[in-house]
């Protein structure tokens, strides 16, 4: 029994962190409301101002593309490959997935430059696939091992019980584990998104084309060429930061709980 003085220690931690998360993004906020340097646009006229200076719409655009694209195809290859991981056994699977496990493991800093070279190779840099590729592959190492753990909890015996049905592999996987798994599917969703939206290394590799530039990256060159003071870079900090706010707002009820689910299948 948890009493009142505990409680209210609680409350005052949780309090106190937020107020340390929700600072600075209070003070970008503020700041791009505020009036800018020149004194002739404030409020959301920032806003417009940043994005009609800053190509936001063309930098958007292509995160987007890139992101949308990442998404769809890292979770469709994660849960096919994270059902076999979780369900089947044939020879030389854990060594397989643990080969998986290395997408995860090696940072993107350590492969970025041969990877150039490879994709310079095969007449893919400064394209829009120069960008998303790597980021598949980086995605479905997490995704694999993410819909395993699901899958390996629970996953065999309903195979087992739906073999005995005389249910096919194809049905098990989509029909009866697909929508079980719908709260770690989002999740992955999230996760990925995000992580492909705010990625900056690959796009500033890869590409030189202003129009294949991701949102991060437009920013970064938008604060160097662009911008006059902090107002304006503000505004267009905000700018790319939205579509990911607004996804996790949507899908915040599914996304707690896929990880809580999570966090009790381990």
């Amino acid at each position: 029994m948890i009493s009142r003085t505990e409680k209210a220690a609680n409350y005052v931690i949780l309090l106190a962190f937020a107020a340390f998360a929700l600072g600075p993004i209070v003070t970008v906020v503020l700041a791009a409301l505020g009036p800018n340097d020149a004194g002739d646009t404030s409020g959301f006229g920032n806003f417009a101002e940043a994005w009609k200076i800053g190509h936001f719409g063309t930098y958007l655009r292509m995160s987007l593309a890139v992101s949308v694209s990442v998404v769809v195809i890292s979770v469709l290859l994660s849960v096919l490959a994270g059902f076999a991981f979780g369900t089947m056994r044939f020879r030389g699977s854990g060594i397989l997935f643990y080969l998986f496990l290395l997408g995860i493991m090696m940072p993107s800093e350590a492969i970025v430059v041969p990877l150039y070279f490879d994709l310079r190779t095969l007449g893919l840099t400064d394209t829009y696939w120069a960008v998303a590729l790597p980021q598949v592959a980086q995605s479905v190492a997490f995704g694999t091992f993410w819909m395993r753990t699901f899958f390996r909890a629970g996953g065999r015996d309903l195979v087992e019980a739906a073999r005995l049905d005389g249910a096919s592999t194809r049905r098990m996987l989509w029909q009866i584990q697909v929508p079980l798994a719908r709260p770690a599917i989002v999740t992955m969703i999230v996760l990925v998104f995000m992580w492909t939206w705010n990625e900056f290394l690959i796009p500033l590799v890869m590409v030189t084309n202003e129009s294949l530039r991701t949102a991060p990256l437009g920013l970064a060159f938008f604060q160097g060429q662009y911008s006059q003071g902090f107002t304006l870079l503000a505004a267009g900090a905000v700018i790319v930061a939205t579509p990911v706010v607004i996804l996790y707002l949507f899908l915040q009820r599914h996304f707690i709980a896929g990880m809580l689910e999570g966090a009790v299948r381990e």
